[in-house]
């Protein structure tokens, strides 16, 4: 079982304290209530003293927990949710658990303004990481060792991850359950809470939510009916004619939306579909290439290796669920 620590800090942002849970133990239902398989994480709300209240301005609650901040030191993942005092700096205790986590070899992922406290700790001195974009300026001036990048949902720098605004905690757990344990049971669990599974952290942070009872205006059709035919060969001008639109408004509506592109978009829900057949099966390489919409197996590759940083056949390695070598069959030639 993968223990999960979610760092309780005074003044907690309530969201963000709760959404690991959420996400991780929605992640243990998915089977059903009174399945057989064990629950996958244990999610542990883990603060000094065993009590926090959570921030005043945003309705303070007072809550006590079974796990001081010494459980954190049982944990693989830990989840550092932002405060309302994070410009100060943070005590440094919790300094300490941070980085006697990450010696350990924790992944250790921020939410939102949680990006100051995991700064502080020194861990993303000379990586990549996000933060809410009003603060992004303010977390480059105090920590020049780190490269903030304002305009993305979330970075993976491997062990530290860095999430922005509070929905993109969603995100990025779904990330480390996805990388952690599968995109089958990460894509499960995002139909569970009701999320697309297909964001990735590249995507743009200034997305428009379509209210769900406004319809009329929604792309969500056509981003259906784009993921059910994945496999021919969709472009510009057909995307545009079943969203009953031009090319051109077609454009401007996917990035005012979904802060993408339709051509991304589809590129990004191909590579979905290519990893969970990697990871699910053992299809031969030109048979996932054909299933997953890239056409031929050298389209797969170069996509793949671009965007996921591996080949396809050393992906299948990592993460194959049945956990065995495939065949060169299996694998297929894709130089990986």
């Amino acid at each position: 079982m993968t223990v999960v620590a979610v760092l309780g800090l005074d003044g907690a942002l309530g969201f963000e304290l709760m959404t690991p849970g959420q996400v991780f133990g929605t992640a243990n239902t998915v089977d059903g209530p009174g399945a057989a398989s064990p629950p996958r994480y244990d999610v542990r709300l883990c603060a000094p003293g065993r009590f926090l209240s959570t921030a005043a301005g945003w309705g303070a609650v007072e809550m006590r927990t079974p796990y001081d901040l010494d459980a954190v030191a049982d944990a693989e993942i830990v989840i550092v949710p932002g405060t309302e005092r994070f410009l100060d700096p943070p005590d440094p205790e919790v300094v300490q658990v941070l980085r006697d986590a990450a010696a350990r070899g924790s992944r250790i992922a921020s939410i939102c303004v949680g990006a100051f406290t995991l700064a502080a700790s020194g861990l993303l001195d000379g990586g990549r990481a996000t933060t809410h974009w009003q603060w992004a300026d303010e977390l480059a001036r105090r920590h020049p060792a780190v490269e903030v990048d304002p305009a993305v949902l979330f970075v993976d720098n491997g062990r530290t991850l860095t999430s922005a605004g509070v929905a993109s905690g969603l995100d990025v757990c779904l990330h480390l359950i996805r990388t952690e344990a599968g995109a089958e049971l990460a894509a499960q669990t995002a139909r569970r809470v009701i999320m697309p599974a297909w964001r990735d952290g590249g995507q743009a942070q200034f997305i428009e939510h379509v209210s769900p009872g406004d319809t009329s205006d929604s792309l969500q059709p056509t981003i259906d009916w784009m993921e059910k035919n994945l496999t021919a060969p969709l472009d510009l001008t057909a995307i545009a004619r079943h969203a009953a639109m031009s090319v051109r408004s077609l454009n401007r509506k996917f990035r005012h939306q979904i802060g993408t592109t339709p051509q991304q978009l589809l590129l990004q829900m191909r590579i979905d579909r290519a990893r969970r057949l990697l990871e699910t099966t053992n299809l031969p390489a030109d048979q996932v290439a054909e299933e997953s919409g890239f056409g031929s197996q050298a389209s797969l590759r170069y996509h793949f290796t671009r965007l996921v940083g591996t080949s396809p056949s050393a992906y299948r390695l990592a993460f194959n669920a049945h956990r065995r070598t495939p065949s060169r069959t299996a694998l297929g030639a894709d130089g990986g």
